[in-house]
């Protein structure tokens, strides 16, 4: 049995087509100013966590989503705080 051949499409509209090209490439990531950063204190002996659950499983998911080692995502994570104007520090 044969393959069926893909339909073939004829670009008309190049601005549109060159529009939709570079919104692929648009990135957007959200970070809510009401997202708890620093732990709340366990009230456990010893020493208490710095950060929130939410803090550090942002910085991995960042990690993981663009392939990056532990540093560059400190460096990475710094900057958007920095774009943003949050001035949390970041869980290394």
């Amino acid at each position: 049995m044969s393959r069926p051949t893909p339909p073939t499409y004829k670009t008309r509209n190049w601005p549109a087509y060159s529009d939709g090209l570079k919104r692929r490439g648009s990135l957007t990531i959200w970070l809510d100013r009401e997202m708890t950063w620093e732990a709340a204190p366990t009230g456990k002996r010893g020493r208490q966590p710095l950060y929130s659950d939410a803090a550090v499983q942002t910085c991995l998911t960042m990690k993981v989503l663009f392939g990056m080692a532990l540093r560059q995502t400190t460096g990475f994570v710094e900057s958007l705080l920095r774009l943003t104007g949050l001035d949390w520090t970041v869980p290394n």
